[in-house]
């Protein structure tokens, strides 16, 4: 599919997505596993270094992987159940965040910088917040369609990894309803602080989350996504599906972007198969999040900004794997002896 632009034509055609999306190159996993096994260092003993260099060789389908261009998008959207009184922020920190992004103030301006990743920052009808979850759905079908298509058209093709970030105020309380629709147990189970809730603003949005889940009860992956999702989250979902299509490795940033793709998860699982997790948020749910898909994530720093921070910080990590697999010597290179 590398030759045609990604688009989506409606939700429906999500569900066989997987069984025609490019997979892992066996055979370049095999030769990059072989090639690690042979470098002079005991067999294992770079750790996850090592998985990771062998898991980018099979999405890149060479034996030896290289990230020459990194692609960095942040979305941003504004949400109808901010009317709940779920953040302790007014809806205008949204447009303020993504005015400082553009002019490179934030934290995921620096961790781009430092990491060499190219950042870009879609605003997704900021003027216009979806509807409020615990009233009505969060978008229509169509709505949510024309977010994932402007996820996918930010991707861009020619990228050798893509990381995915968001902003939006309110979306804790959207990420903590798409991962307790997604996976299960009782909203008081994905609810965290987000941008400062106390314990009397926690339990309030597991009040929301709950009151939003007896209103949707679908548990369709397409449906849970438009029904408790926000724009950003749809185009997280359009991006990740785009960069499959295109054979490109994700890392996807903390709590609020896994629980984006979590109903893609829920869809099928395969979906998610070259998508690697930045980091392990402080956010008390992202732990249980991430056991539910399957996903070990690369650091665990303690952080819960967003913006796509964790991923960022998690490509330095990345390129360090590819600097050990692809510079260091074999045991016949560098005429040292085997055991």
């Amino acid at each position: 599919m590398n030759s045609t632009t990604f688009s989506l034509s409606s939700l429906s055609q999500v569900a066989g997505l997987a069984k025609g999306l490019p997979s892992a190159d066996a055979d370049a996993i095999k030769e990059a596993r072989a090639r690690q096994d042979d470098l002079t260092k005991p067999q294992g003993s770079l750790g996850r270094l090592e998985e990771l260099a062998v898991f980018l060789a099979g999405w890149q389908g060479r034996d030896r992987p290289a990230i020459d261009l990194a692609q960095a998008v942040v979305f941003a959207g504004n949400h109808g159940v901010c009317a709940q009184g779920v953040n302790p922020f007014p809806q205008e920190v949204t447009v303020q965040m993504v005015a400082n992004f553009q002019a490179g103030g934030a934290a995921i301006n620096q961790l781009c910088a430092a990491n060499q990743a190219e950042l870009s920052v879609v605003a997704l009808d900021l003027d216009t917040p979806t509807a409020d979850i615990t009233q009505a759905p969060a978008m229509s079908a169509q709505e949510c369609l024309e977010a994932m298509n402007r996820g996918a058209q930010a991707v861009n093709p020619q990228a050798d990894i893509l990381l995915l970030g968001e902003m939006g105020i309110g979306n804790s309380t959207i990420a903590a309803a798409l991962a307790c629709a997604s996976c299960g147990g009782e909203a008081v189970d994905w609810i965290g602080p987000g941008t400062g809730s106390d314990a009397a603003g926690m339990a309030h949005k597991a009040s929301v989350v709950d009151a939003a889940l007896a209103l949707h009860p679908s548990r369709d992956g397409m449906d849970i996504l438009a029904n408790l999702g926000g724009r950003e989250q749809a185009a997280i979902c359009g991006a990740v599906l785009a960069a499959r299509s295109y054979g490109i490795a994700v890392i996807l940033d903390g709590f609020i972007c896994t629980a984006a793709v979590a109903p893609l998860h829920v869809v099928d699982p395969a979906l998610l198969d070259h998508c690697l997790v930045g980091h392990q948020s402080a956010e008390p749910g992202h732990k249980r999040l991430l056991a539910a898909l399957n996903k070990t994530p690369i650091v665990e720093f303690d952080m819960r900004l967003g913006e796509g921070s964790g991923a960022a910080l998690a490509l330095g990590i990345l390129r360090s794997a590819l600097a050990c697999h692809n510079g260091m010597s074999t045991f016949s290179e560098a005429g040292v002896s085997e055991a």
